[in-house]
Order: C-alpha cells, then sequence, then structure tokens
C-alpha cells in the first residue's frame, strides 16, 4: 500500500526528502500547535492551579469580610492575580524542589518535572520568576502590605515548609500550615490597607483546617511517603494516631470557626451554616476514627475542600448582607 512508504516526516521512501532529515517538510502548523499547548498546561501544572482555586476563594470572600461596602473593583482583580502568581510561583519551586522525590512517588511521577517534559532549571527559574513578578504587581496596584504578606506566603511554603520542616518532622504540615493560611491576610490587607485583631480569625480557620484536610489525604498515600522517606504523621506514629488527630483538630476548628460570631464580626447567617457545617464535619472524622477505612479517609478529604469553600462562602455573604 502507498502509506506503507510513507515516512514519519511524510516523504516517502526513497525520495531525496527521506534520508537524513535533508529537504524534511516542516511539521504541520496543528503538531505545532499541540506542542506549545502541550508544554502551556505543564507550565500551568506546576503552578497547582487546583490548590490556588480555594486559595484565591479564601482570599476574595475575606476582602468582603474585611469591607463589607466592596473593594474597588481594579483592588479585587489585581489582588487575585497577584495572589495567584505568588501561589503559583511557590507552587513551581515546590515541584523543582520535591522533582526526586515525587519520581519515586506513583500519584506524582507523571507531573512535570519528573517526567521530564520540563526541565528542572527552567521551572526554577519559572516559579522565581512568577514570585518576582508578584510581589512588584502586588506593590503597585493594590499596597506594600499585601506584598509583603504574599512574599511571606512564598517564603513560609518553600523555605519554611518543603526545604525545612516536610523532610525532619510528623508535625511539618501542622507548622507549615500558616503558610497556606496567608491568602485571607492577603484580602483583608488588600481591601483594608492593615490588619486588624479580626483578620486573624479567618487565618486561623484555615490554619486549622490544614492539618485534617491534608492528614486525610496523607492517609490514602502513606506508602509513598514512607518510601521516599518524608515522616508524615501516617508513616511515623501510625494510621490510629493520625485518625484521633485528625478528629482532634477538627473540633478546635469548627469551636474556631463561631469566632466571628463572638466577637460580633458576623451574625445569626453565618452562624447557622458554621454549625451546620461543623456537624457535618466532626460527624465524618468520628466516623473516621470509628470505622476506619480509605473510602472514609477520601470522603472526609472532599469534604473538607467543601466545607472551606462554603464557610468562607458564608462568611461574606454574611457580612455582605449585614
Amino acid at each position: 500500500m502507498e502509506s506503507a512508504g510513507v515516512a514519519e516526516d511524510g516523504a516517502r521512501v526513497g525520495e531525496p526528502g527521506a534520508a537524513v532529515g535533508i529537504g524534511t517538510r516542516p511539521a504541520p502548523r496543528e503538531h505545532v500547535a499541540h506542542g506549545w499547548l502541550r508544554t502551556a498546561r505543564d507550565y500551568a501544572a506546576l503552578t497547582k492551579p487546583r490548590i490556588i482555586v480555594l486559595l484565591l476563594w479564601t482570599t476574595l470572600t475575606t476582602m468582603y469580610v474585611a469591607d463589607p461596602s466592596g473593594p474597588a473593583a481594579s483592588v479585587v482583580f489585581w489582588t487575585l492575580v497577584g495572589g495567584y502568581l505568588a501561589a503559583g510561583g511557590a507552587g513551581a519551586i515546590n515541584h523543582y524542589l520535591d522533582r526526586d522525590r515525587d519520581a519515586r512517588m506513583q500519584r506524582t511521577s507523571t507531573r512535570p518535572l519528573p517526567a521530564g517534559r520540563i526541565s528542572p532549571a527552567r521551572g526554577l527559574v519559572f516559579g522565581i520568576a512568577l514570585g518576582l513578578v508578584s510581589i512588584v504587581l502586588l506593590a503597585i496596584t493594590v499596597n506594600v502590605l499585601t506584598a509583603a504578606l504574599s512574599l511571606a506566603g512564598l517564603v513560609g511554603y518553600v523555605v519554611v515548609y518543603t526545604v525545612w520542616l516536610k523532610p525532619r518532622t510528623p508535625q511539618n504540615i501542622v507548622i507549615g500550615g500558616a503558610a497556606g493560611a496567608v491568602p485571607p491576610l492577603v484580602g483583608w490587607a488588600a481591601a483594608t490597607g492593615s490588619l486588624s485583631a479580626e483578620a486573624l480569625i479567618p487565618f486561623a480557620i484555615v490554619f486549622l483546617w490544614t492539618p485534617p484536610h491534608f492528614w486525610a489525604l496523607s492517609l490514602m498515600i502513606k506508602d509513598d511517603y514512607a518510601k521516599t522517606g518524608v515522616p508524615m504523621l501516617p508513616v511515623v506514629s501510625g494510621e490510629r494516631t493520625t485518625r484521633r488527630q485528625i478528629l482532634a483538630y477538627t473540633v478546635v476548628l469548627v469551636l474556631a470557626s463561631l469566632l466571628p460570631v463572638v466577637t460580633g464580626l458576623l451574625g445569626a447567617l453565618y452562624l447557622a451554616v458554621a454549625a451546620a457545617l461543623g456537624i457535618a464535619f466532626v460527624g465524618l472524622a468520628a466516623r473516621l476514627v470509628l470505622r476506619p477505612g480509605e473510602r472514609a479517609a477520601l470522603q472526609l478529604y472532599l469534604a473538607s475542600l467543601a466545607y472551606l469553600a462554603l464557610l468562607f462562602g458564608a462568611m461574606a455573604t454574611d457580612s455582605v448582607l449585614g
């Protein structure tokens, strides 16, 4: 058949174009476009977009808690853009630092760096560039305090958590969770130009939410952590202790979620939502203790995402409606 005599570059065998690539036809435009699209997707994956969406949600909603009348649209826009770049830069640098561990874990082995689709050096430069652009952008378009807090979150995640805590202590996610709790502070500072004691409440909620959320995931992939030598709590202290710690942190989290009502920051609408979400979340954590298993851990992990999103949504709604 005719197709059997066609080389990969489209030149027929025996024709000049089929010899050692001389005179080969240029790659079809759609192939070039697809190549660029795949590369763009890989660079986007370095920013960990699925994680950033929730972080930006806590930033946005806190802005309306801090300023119920609503910040200027331009402030909201640039805060979210700068926040994405800062968190994305931290994520890309994290990919660079964790590339060897990622290559040994089934869940992460196909990421762009361990899979070889992006070179480590380019991944690192990309992350640093995003971080620098975010700080300059926020300082110019929002305010210096917002930029400084974003920088603190980036450094906390990259240096404190990834480099220092993650390979050394099972409390890595507890202490390092402070970096992930910075976005509400960023939102508050962007909306008001300052920080108050009340700004620490949404920060504390995300801080206390991080251990049960992440430990539920670590229960499902503890073998990968053990294989790579990362001392996550299920690896070091066992699954039973981890499940109990999840329940304990969840109870404290739910109590902390009521602080906005105690301080008068928020009202009855938020109280009703926070109480309902808290009861459901504690119930799932208790079930994980009483009926352990991967399914229960997965349900708690997914529920934790919905819990935080709905809780912060209720904060903003209550604040705006007064």
